[in-house]
């Protein structure tokens, strides 16, 4: 039901002939729909909170019996008092109808707290765990929660400060994939877009205050149901932005409907605000270019060893030595010193599990190899050097090498390496206009397949864990680097994050040109609607131990990301398989990069005025100062501290030393200073260091984060 038809139906029960004279008018409205966007903006969103402890005055549900098969009556009920030593609570309906008003008295385990979105709330986070592989990047970021409030407490932390947002939000196909209201969306709803549409339109205008204005991207997946509506809402949310649409192929194959076209393609819509462009690569997404298939090769690669007669054994020093692959893979693992003259090479030692290469022609004649060791270390450490060919079977195959023209080419810019061989060597391309065109706005690359990118990729990471329609990896490292691949630091954002794909792109771009950048991923810990029948039946509910292991953030989201940084997955085996495209390594490399996990928390006022919230709202200012080095968990006992990023001044008689220490932290960018006094904070202030931002905290912190209908108060 609409916001309009609930109201109506409220007019109606005090004066009929009034709600019958307005619902004849609304109707008429309805009917007439102006060029443009139109639809009902419904009842603010509710979102349930298991495990948050009940207090008096909260917002609840009461839960259906355990052993049901659903979740129960969705009326809402106050809490007026609680019984501790029963374990009860008294409860009264909330309803606008004196005739449906109703107390009861409830245990307090058959209550569930709810949050509606026009209500306060005092957002905080609570650490669920960690990985962490670098010392020197920042931290990703995962939070579990309701996306329309985690979005809230990121205007703190993040306002004006994202560079790019990915996201690819429920597609409202009609089957059980999304819920509003607490209660999943059918087919039949006859209120289904409108539905979407104001699910969507509530997070698209804070994302729009997260977003950098002067340069930045907001790029939103999606297919045929709802692609013409969304258009229309961007439209109206980003009015000043430019808008463009492109289709992706993500399964040649097609999805087969019967009496239909096959679908083979989904959407991107891409907004860009202020200067935001993007940035051409050396693919136009559509055509190949070389080195796509067959044996044409963009770089030329050499034999490395030496093919004219006087090169032979003993014609120059250093140059006969053994270079170790590994037997199974053919993967380059050491070179080996030079071996002197009249040494066998039959007597050198090999390592475990390879075997030696010589420079050796096919008759057996000892030559020489076309570097010199050192060298040939320093090519081999920047992909210059590789193994071609190799045949298991017979332990054989060509060592290849770029040469010193080439080389030249790649540092001058006029050869661009577009990634890495599984093996590490350099992938490129000529860098030409006739390579390298504009993109165009119909893709159709094999690495954005659904289930080569998605599933495949998604299956090698967990052990048994199946996540439906997963986005391929490659599709959406694609898209993001015609955006960030000049931004070494950008922070981008996804606020339906789902299994985590965009984090793990933001990873590959990373390794492929060492950038810092770091996502910030919004998902919640929704079990499926399928799962939730059976595991209802069998007596659980939202917030158990058992029912929550399920959920998509715990079982999904957070064991994906843990095995792309560690190389491992969840049973400790090494994650088998390797990347594929732009960047091809083993999977169980890993990646040297850091992730924090985090769980939404909902403090109360008094708990947060008297600072006994501190710990919960201490991410948020980690999050600010970039979520980098170590966290102030604590109100500091001696007035102030400092961490690497930032600094936390509570006492402002100890501001000159506190300023004193800011002068010497090299990296700190944030000074976090608590007062009510406007003079004062002004003060220390000035006395800060060029470079640092100095944020005002009240003392209070209620005036910090505080938040109601999208917006701080």
């Amino acid at each position: 039901m609409s916001r309009l038809t609930e109201l109506l139906s409220q007019v109606k029960l005090s004066d009929p002939q009034l709600g019958q004279d307005l619902e004849r008018e609304f109707r008429a409205l309805a009917s007439r729909r102006a060029f443009g966007l139109n639809f009902e903006r419904h009842r603010p969103e509710a979102v349930e909170l298991p495990g948050r402890p009940v207090r008096k005055g909260d917002k609840v549900r009461i839960c259906a019996p355990r052993g049901s098969a659903g979740p129960g009556a969705r009326d809402l009920w106050t809490v007026r008092d609680i019984d501790r030593i029963n374990q009860t609570a008294d409860v009264e309906r909330l309803s606008s109808s004196a005739e449906e008003a109703a107390r009861r008295t409830v245990d307090l385990g058959d209550l569930v707290v709810m949050a509606e979105f026009r209500d306060i709330i005092y957002p905080g986070l609570v650490s669920t765990g960690a990985v962490k592989r670098s010392d020197t990047r920042p931290t990703h970021v995962v939070i579990n929660g309701e996306n329309f409030h985690a979005l809230q407490a990121l205007t703190f932390s993040n306002r004006g400060r994202i560079d790019a947002i990915y996201i690819d939000p429920p597609y409202n196909s009609g089957a059980r994939d999304w819920k509003y209201n607490n209660d999943y969306v059918e087919a039949e709803d006859q209120y289904r877009h409108s539905k979407w549409l104001a699910m969507m339109e509530r997070r698209l205008r804070i994302a729009r205050e997260l977003m950098r204005p002067e340069r930045s991207v907001i790029l939103v997946s999606i297919d045929e149901k709802e692609v013409h509506r969304l258009a229309l809402l961007i439209e109206q949310v980003f009015p000043e932005a430019d808008i463009q649409m492109v289709t992706s192929v993500i399964s040649a194959k097609g999805a087969v409907r019967v009496g239909k076209f096959s679908r083979v393609e989904e959407h991107i819509f891409v907004v860009t605000l202020g200067e935001a462009k993007l940035i051409p690569w050396v693919r136009n997404m559509l055509d190949p270019i070389k080195g796509d298939a067959g044996d044409q090769q963009a770089l030329e690669w050499l034999g490395l060893r030496r093919r004219e007669p006087s090169s032979t054994r003993g014609a120059r020093p250093n140059q006969f030595y053994p270079i170790f692959v590994d037997e199974a893979t053919g993967r380059l693992q050491a070179v080996g010193n030079p071996v002197p003259d009249g040494i066998d090479r039959e007597t050198i030692a090999l390592p475990p599990g390879s075997v030696a290469l010589w420079p050796l022609k096919p008759d057996g004649t000892e030559m020489l190899w076309g570097l010199t060791p050192e060298v040939l270390k320093r090519n081999w450490a920047r992909g210059y050097v590789r193994v071609n060919r190799w045949n298991r079977t017979t332990l054989s195959g060509t060592v290849q090498y770029l040469a010193g023209g080439t080389i030249s080419a790649i540092t001058a810019g006029a050869i661009q390496i577009t990634g890495k061989a599984r093996d590490g060597s350099v992938i490129g391309t000529v860098a030409t206009d006739d390579d390298a065109p504009p993109p165009k706005r119909v893709w159709n690359l094999a690495s954005h397949n659904a289930e080569i990118g998605g599933t495949s990729v998604l299956s090698n990471l967990l052990v048994g864990r199946r996540f439906p329609y997963p986005k391929s990896l490659y599709a959406v490292e694609d898209i993001l680097r015609f955006f960030i691949t000049d931004i070494p630091d950008a922070v981008i954002l996804d606020f339906f994050a789902g299994s985590g794909t965009t984090a793990h792109a933001v990873m590959r771009l990373n390794r492929q040109d060492g950038g810092s950048r770091r996502a910030i991923c919004v998902t919640n810990n929704e079990v499926s609607a399928e799962e939730q029948t059976a595991l209802r039946r069998s007596g659980l509910r939202p917030g158990d131990e058992e029912w929550e292991r399920l959920g998509i953030c715990d079982y999904i989201t957070k064991p994906r990301i843990a095995a792309a940084i560690t190389g491992k997955r969840a049973d400790g085996t090494a994650v088998p398989g390797d990347y594929r495209f732009n960047d091809e390594f083993p999977m169980a490399e890993g990646f040297a990069e850091n992730a924090e996990f985090f769980t939404l928390t909902y403090e109360t006022p008094i708990a947060v005025s008297h600072n006994l919230a501190f710990q919960r709202v201490a991410p948020l200012l980690w999050l600010r100062a970039g979520a980098f080095g170590d966290r102030i968990n604590e109100v500091p006992a001696d007035g102030w501290m400092i961490v690497q990023a930032y600094g936390l001044l509570v006492d402002l008689d100890r501001a000159s030393e506190f300023c004193a220490a800011m002068r010497e932290a090299e990296n700190a960018t944030h000074a976090f200073i608590v007062t009510n006094d406007d003079r004062r904070y002004q003060s220390v202030s000035r006395q800060l260091p060029n470079g640092i931002e100095a944020v005002r905290l009240y003392e209070s912190y209620l005036s910090n984060f505080r938040f109601v209908s999208g917006g701080t108060e």
